[in-house]
């Protein structure tokens, strides 16, 4: 028996035999940030991945509690290391498909392309977050993003980008920041900090997806290969937090 494909993105509830390794749901095309986030990393893009965590906390953090808490609900048995696996299982597959679709279109497909995969990799985090009973709606979660990541090396300068970025969106929605830049100019910054966030680290791998057809390949082994890399970072870092006190919650 397999799962129903849920809506949004979400990785099936697990099937009900408790002694099966639950099954991923059939893939659906990944879905990446919305259009504000967009312009907003466009307009700033030294600090593209701290927008991109921010706003990934406030929008895909209720989707991974409602997944965590509905699983639960139905298969009150389930294990969080199987929830968490399945996870990551769905979003590894995601990752997969949006480095075979997309990166063909010159450096605005590449850009495309490492922002669809730094999306689907933070819901991933999420979601194996919710899988531990940590909650993934928790302000820190933006910065456990950007250290897993490796945005950042350490939680204290995750937190000050974050605080930096935050004071340039409510500044940007008060004044407008953006102003006149050589868009190829942004658009090659922008590629390169997502490029960081989503682990496709060396310069080659982001000029590869340029060139078409080299593009799909590399660009499928390459996501896939950062996003099981994050995954394996995740489920240790929220092993070990499910397991402690439960942290305050935030404003």
């Amino acid at each position: 028996m397999t799962d129903t494909p849920p809506a949004g993105g979400q990785p099936a509830a697990p099937t009900p035999e408790p002694s099966a390794d639950p099954p991923v749901a059939p893939t659906a095309a990944p879905e990446g940030p919305p259009a504000r986030l967009w312009d907003r990393m466009r307009d700033d893009p030294q600090y593209a991945p701290e927008h991109l965590a921010l706003e990934a906390v406030r929008r895909l953090g209720p989707e991974a509690a409602q997944w965590a808490a509905r699983a639960r609900s139905e298969h009150p048995d389930v294990s969080s290391d199987v929830l968490a696996d399945q996870a990551a299982r769905k979003f590894v597959n995601l990752a997969r498909l949006s480095g075979a679709v997309s990166g063909a279109a010159g450096l605005p497909g590449a850009v495309l392309d490492v922002g669809v995969l730094a999306w689907t990799q933070a819901r991933m985090v999420l979601h194996i977050a919710a899988a531990y009973d940590v909650d993934p709606l928790h302000s820190d979660r933006a910065t456990d993003l950007l250290v897993l990541q490796r945005v950042h090396k350490v939680a204290e300068s995750a937190r000050l980008a974050l605080g930096v970025a935050a004071g340039r969106e409510r500044a940007d929605a008060l004044f407008g920041l953006g102003g006149q830049r050589p868009l190829g100019r942004v658009m090659l910054q922008l590629g390169v900090r997502l490029a960081q966030m989503a682990g496709v680290r060396a310069a080659k791998r982001l000029v590869a997806k340029i060139v078409p057809g080299a593009a799909i390949v590399l660009g499928t082994w390459a996501n896939s290969s950062a996003t099981k890399d994050l995954a394996e970072r995740s489920r240790v870092l929220y092993r070990r937090r499910g397991t402690a006190v439960p942290e305050p919650r935030r404003p």
